[in-house]
């Protein structure tokens, strides 16, 4: 008969072979036909193997079935060790399928070189997922493009900019809320009395995290660093106390960095750490975030993307943001690197309801408010409809949640499909002239598009 010969061939093959259960298999086949086919036809041949294969099956707790539509110029010849080179061909084969069959991760592709060569930014890593897998996961261009080079790799360490504020600083809070230690409906002067003045007496915790205090959107830092030095922490809350409101509690949204330092003076207040400490402590280490953390060590360095050069000098594994830089690094605002890997395990706790392998770090209802909207568009954290939310793009259903950081950073979760997108870029670097805005929108669009784009 024919070598190329047309069939549907099926075979069980272990998940994880081993030299024990390839013994195993052999074994069984010797025990077959196949071993006694001396001088049948190939044929023959294929139907025992078939027939050893089926039989392991049943006997193997971790199996995969890999199906061949064309079998062609093969020949088995009568020895049953070869069943194991072609079923591990096989599964090599199938481990490439799912994702040469997505057309949006070309089209990903094509979107981040666009605009890196467009020099929006030196580079970035995408990551896309949908519940527990992780679909996508690639890195572009350059971690460093000045005053040296360096690539980007899929485990480089990004400053997360504001992403701190959803991922560290509100679900620090949240976690509290969920230990009975404080009330969305507190008022703030009853943790930092001096705020209580200049129109902010009734302001309370769900203002500061919706963005709903009346508080300014910054303050000048250069101005608090010309004054006190830096870091002078103690004067950035001082100022902040001080200042006066510009709108009533819960009047308007207006964005604010000061609102999320304050938060996070206040979970210091209460349990006398830092919210570097503290997110580690009751977050970060329990997810197993392991690249994850407020002032990242020195050995981390070389993994770290650079952002601007400030004074001539190359912010790496320092924070960006001014404040935080008076704030010492530990700010409720900004402050926190990661990476692409360690926040994907963040966004499935959250599309999890709160918990993660078996670990249960925020409660379901304490999710729902980091997540979904509580006034003016925002959620306790994270953002749902503001006019911050354009970052989600057209197509992300209404529950989508989201939020971005000014170095280049964002990230958009959808429970509607269980999918999120992770894009880590370092746009501000080298001169803070990059924009990621245009990437942003490709990819969200790419990832959330139409049902039938990528169904």
């Amino acid at each position: 008969m024919s070598n190329q010969r047309e069939a549907l061939v099926e075979w069980a093959v272990p998940a994880q072979p081993c030299q024990g259960e390839e013994r195993g298999w052999q074994r069984q086949a010797e025990s077959s036909e196949l071993a006694d086919g001396v001088g049948t036809s190939p044929t023959s041949h294929r139907q025992a193997a078939l027939a050893a294969a089926t039989r392991h099956k049943a006997s193997t707790q971790y199996s995969l079935r890999v199906t061949l539509t064309r079998l062609a110029q093969v020949t088995l010849r009568p020895r049953p060790s070869h069943l194991v080179p072609i079923s591990l061909l096989c599964l090599c084969l199938s481990c490439r399928v799912e994702q040469a069959r997505d057309p949006r991760w070309a089209r990903i592709d094509a979107a981040v070189q666009e605009e890196i060569q467009a020099g929006h930014l030196p580079g970035a890593v995408v990551l896309v997922g949908q519940g527990n897998r992780v679909l996508y996961h690639k890195a572009f261009g350059r971690a460093v493009a000045e005053p040296f080079q360096e690539p980007m790799r899929r485990d480089t360490v990004f400053d997360m900019a504001s992403l701190t504020k959803p991922i560290a600083t509100a679900a620090a809070v949240l976690v509290l809320l969920d230990q009975g230690r404080l009330d969305p409906n507190d008022l703030v002067g009853k943790y930092l009395p001096a705020f209580a003045c200049n129109g902010k007496e009734n302001v309370r915790l769900r203002h500061l995290l919706t963005h709903t205090s009346g508080l300014p959107a910054y303050t000048d830092a250069n101005d608090l660093k010309t004054r006190y030095g830096s870091p002078c922490p103690d004067k950035v809350i001082e100022k902040i106390c001080s200042l006066k409101a510009q709108s009533e509690p819960g009047e308007k949204f207006r964005y604010s960095c000061l609102g999320y330092i304050t938060l996070a003076q206040i979970v210091r207040t209460v349990t006398d750490q830092g919210i570097d400490e503290f997110s580690q402590a009751n977050v970060f280490a329990r997810l197993g975030m392991k690249h994850t953390c407020f002032h990242p060590p020195a050995a981390w360095l070389k993994k770290i993307a650079g952002t601007e050069i400030v004074d001539n000098v190359l912010l790496r594994g320092t924070v960006h943001d001014p404040l935080a830089r008076l704030m010492a690094g530990t700010s409720g605002n900004a402050g926190l690197f990661s990476t692409a890997s360690d926040l994907s395990v963040y966004c499935r706790m959250l599309l999890n309801g709160g918990s993660w392998k078996g670990q249960r770090i925020l409660s379901p209802a304490a999710v729902q408010m980091l997540t979904t909207t509580q006034s003016h568009g925002r959620a306790y954290g994270f953002d749902v409809s503001s006019s911050y939310a354009w970052i989600k793009g057209p197509y992300a259903s209404p529950a989508a949640f989201c939020h971005s950081g000014y170095t280049g950073t964002s990230l958009v979760c959808d429970p509607a499909t269980g999918t999120y997108l992770i894009l880590l870029t370092n746009s501000v670097h080298p001169h803070d002239k990059g924009m990621s805005k245009p990437l942003r929108q490709k990819t969200a669009e790419i990832v959330f598009g139409p049902r039938g784009d990528h169904d």
